[in-house]
């Protein structure tokens, strides 16, 4: 029997983890088989396993569907992650920038971009959902698809202009096309 896990998400998440009227958090627990301990106060949550669980991850999956709420994906966008495809990645972008709040403020309107343009463009060529929250910037979707959109993030990360970013998108988005085009004509 997998162990309990421990975690802790930001206190102004916990009211999103729990829903409306409890139903995120019961939806969370039935679909994975767990029971969740939530402290509001301090955004503190234990995750045990129920009796009745059978899949071995889904104390490791509920603490990422946990977490990526707590990085400001909606619970419907975190649910994907009940899917053995699918990962949830977080970069920090105090890896990239320090600690200056102005600096992580400053890469945090470059990935959004004006009205949110860029973070959308990213989310439409990679197919990943996207979340700028805090101090991070996360990701779920593929395995592969995510190494594209992180790639993008950090170019930009790393003050790449917009354009040749917009163009490492497309040819990337080119090769999955002509991969997924590939696969289905190797299954026929």
């Amino acid at each position: 029997m997998p162990n309990t896990e421990y975690l802790k998400i930001p206190k102004e998440r916990v009211g999103v983890l729990i829903g409306k009227d409890g139903t995120t958090k019961e939806h969370i627990e039935n679909m994975t088989k767990t029971e969740l301990d939530i402290e509001s106060e301090t955004g503190s949550i234990t995750i045990t396993p129920t009796d009745e669980m059978e899949d071995p991850l889904s104390v490791w999956k509920t603490r990422y569907i946990i977490k990526a709420i707590g990085r400001g994906f909606s619970p419907e966008t975190a649910f994907k992650l009940l899917d053995d495809e699918f990962i949830l990645d977080i970069i920090n972008l105090q890896d990239f920038v320090g600690k200056s709040k102005k600096a992580i403020l400053r890469q945090k309107g470059r990935i959004i971009g004006r009205e949110g343009r860029t973070k959308e463009i990213i989310k439409d060529m990679t197919d990943v959902d996207i979340s700028v929250y805090g101090k991070t910037v996360s990701l779920i979707g593929d395995m592969e698809r995510i190494q594209i959109a992180k790639e993008a993030i950090e170019m930009i990360l790393n003050g790449v202009r917009h354009k040749s970013v917009y163009s490492f998108l497309e040819k990337k988005k080119q090769e999955l096309k002509r991969k997924e085009f590939e696969n289905i004509v190797l299954k026929e």
